[in-house]
């Protein structure tokens, strides 16, 4: 009797319930500040004392938003993506794009209650007496990021477009929008976004066509652009072509069009449909067509596109923030699969074969948080120190390059440790794979980027002896790194940059300046992991960044040849440091470097 009970009892509610519990969960809920000891750790290297502790309790505050609130309003606006709507309901051509309230929800965070497109330009922003520096802002991009990724485009044009009005812009456009842009009251706010791309020219963005005719004090723009993100935006800074003017990027004229006319009118541009994008897709971007739009030049005519090439420059920074936190959020939730999956009798991280996996997702993660705290910080210093700037010049492509792409090899994993659970959508991972992509193609391929690293901050602007002068003083003032290790890295280094030289020398290496700007990253990165472990270990702190740095030096720089088991071994002690809880001594850090 009782055998023939048992199995109709293991299809009963109270057993699949049961069941479910071998099911490992994933980070929805956690404190995403908490959990992520590196960022927390890097803090006060990084940001001035002072501005930290007022900034703490607010990374704390939009920590616990990450991965509670602002995940779920992530989800939610994901499963309901923008709709355009051509006409009103009395047939005029009002079309407007209506989104889902938790779309809603998540720009009310980012603008109003953050502050983040505004915090760099203005006093007041989270209560701090002064316009806080690149580092601040990019850090809180950090922590949104890894609940919301598209939104994040919006806030970051919105901010660098304002910048453009701020630095370009005549007086007049200046007081007619620049507090509308920088403020936090829902009812004046203006959000900002860029329109570049044409059909005729992709990523040739000087081979743009939409037309700009003189009228009077304004301009009027013919033509469309093809892929706009944030379409229904207040603003839009735009390139175009003045009558007459000649062809190529010195043609172009940087121009600011306004949605809205003075008089309450709809400017005459159409949003002809909305993209159905791969990811990103609460966010809307769109094909718009201009007839006889009413534009306001910025800056000089034949100054256009250098102009908007600094607002490139700053989203590639905000595209290596979204990367690294991104990875994060990856990292995170393949360590909660490998920690309460079960498989063969053990958790799988207990598998060595996984063990390795997951430092293939932990390196990149770290890599691209040194990357990121390293260039915020340098480009504050920009401003004032030629030096810096040189080294932000070549830096910009170099990180967006790298970090972007491990971003897709980070999810791509993750997912894997997930297994069949990480290609469904209830689970994050699929998004999180699908959204990675987007980082490739925005603001420049991988081809673009590399090109511009190489051929050009290399080649014609020397910018790269700027980096390399800064990490050589890094690895100077790190006087107690382990010197047979000093070395390995200084020769690393050393190979890194002259093969970038060696490349930029001649067009005929042009198939190489990819494989020359990441080993760049790569030396870049090694050279800040070492040194943060070691002042982090100095301090009696966790000095894991070491043996991190080891990890990029032989498997992302080639420091050695990784086919022989004998060289590998130092690879056991690494993993189960790495992949412990406990904090590392620097002593036990310095040995493994040595191993």
């Amino acid at each position: 009797m009782n055998d023939s009970i048992a199995p109709m009892l293991a299809a009963g509610r109270a057993a699949s319930a049961a069941r479910a519990k071998a099911l490992a969960p994933d980070c929805s809920g956690l404190d995403f500040y908490q959990i992520d000891n590196g960022f927390r750790e890097l803090l006060p290297l990084y940001m001035d004392a002072a501005l930290l502790a007022h900034l703490a309790p607010h990374f704390q505050r939009l920590g616990k938003l990450a991965g509670g609130r602002l995940n779920d309003l992530s989800a939610q606006a994901e499963r309901h993506p923008p709709v355009l709507h051509a006409r009103d309901r009395f047939g005029r051509d009002e079309e407007w794009i209506e989104h889902h309230p938790a779309y809603n929800e998540m720009e009310r965070i980012a603008y109003y209650e953050f502050g983040m497109h505004a915090m760099t330009h203005r006093a007041g922003v989270l209560g701090w007496h002064a316009p806080m520096p690149p580092l601040a802002k990019q850090l809180f991009h950090y922590l949104f990021a890894q609940a919301e990724f598209g939104l994040l485009c919006p806030v970051n044009l919105t901010d660098s477009s304002s910048a453009l009005v701020d630095k370009f812009g005549s007086s007049e456009l200046k007081a007619k929008y620049l507090d509308a842009l920088w403020s936090q009251d829902p009812t004046t706010h203006l959000r900002c976004s860029q329109f570049m791309t044409e059909k005729i020219g992709g990523s040739d963005a000087g081979a743009a066509e939409l037309t700009a005719v003189s009228d009077g004090e304004h301009w009027r723009l013919y033509g469309e652009k093809w892929f706009c993100s944030n379409v229904d935006a207040d603003l839009a800074v735009l390139l175009a072509r003045p009558v007459g003017a000649p062809p190529g990027g010195k043609g172009l004229g940087l121009f600011l069009i306004p949605k809205t006319l003075d008089d309450g009118t709809r400017n005459n541009y159409r949003i002809v449909r909305l993209k159905d994008k791969l990811g990103s897709r609460a966010m809307p971007s769109g094909e718009i067509l201009f007839d006889g739009a009413v534009a306001f030049q910025v800056g000089a005519l034949d100054r256009g596109m250098k102009q908007m090439l600094e607002m490139v420059n700053s989203s590639r920074l905000s595209h290596l923030t979204r990367a690294a936190g991104m990875m994060r959020r990856c990292l995170n939730e393949a360590l909660a699969a490998a920690r309460h999956r079960n498989a063969f009798g053990k958790a799988i991280i207990e598998h060595p074969l996984l063990r390795r996996q997951l430092l293939k997702i932990m390196v990149p993660t770290e890599q691209a948080l040194s990357a990121l705290m390293f260039t915020s910080a340098i480009s504050e210093k920009a401003k004032t120190d030629p030096a810096a700037a040189k080294t932000l010049r070549i830096l910009t492509p170099v990180v967006k390059y790298r970090a972007c792409r491990d971003n897709v090899t980070v999810a791509t994993g993750a997912m894997e440790v997930r297994g069949g659970n990480g290609y469904i959508e209830d689970w994050p991972n699929a998004r999180l794979v699908r959204d990675a992509h987007l980082g490739l193609l925005w603001e420049g391929t991988s081809n673009i980027n590399s090109l511009d690293a190489i051929q050009r901050a290399t080649l014609r602007e020397l910018a790269h002896l700027a980096l390399r002068e800064n990490l050589g003083e890094q690895l100077d003032a790190a006087k107690d790194l382990p010197g047979q290790f000093r070395t390995r890295l200084e020769s690393a280094v050393g190979r890194a940059f002259d093969f970038a030289e060696e490349v930029a020398s001649a067009p005929e290496y042009e198939r190489f300046c990819r494989v020359a700007t990441g080993g760049l990253y790569h030396a870049l990165t090694a050279v800040l992991l070492a040194t943060e472990g070691m002042r982090l270990g100095r301090d009696g702190g966790d000095a894991r960044r070491l043996i991190l740095a080891r990890c990029a030096l032989e498997h992302r720089l080639n420091d050695r040849p990784g086919l022989s088991l004998k060289g590998l071994a130092w690879e056991e002690e690494a993993t189960a440091l790495l992949l412990g809880d406990a904090p590392v001594p620097l002593d036990r850090a310095a040995s493994v470097l040595v191993a």
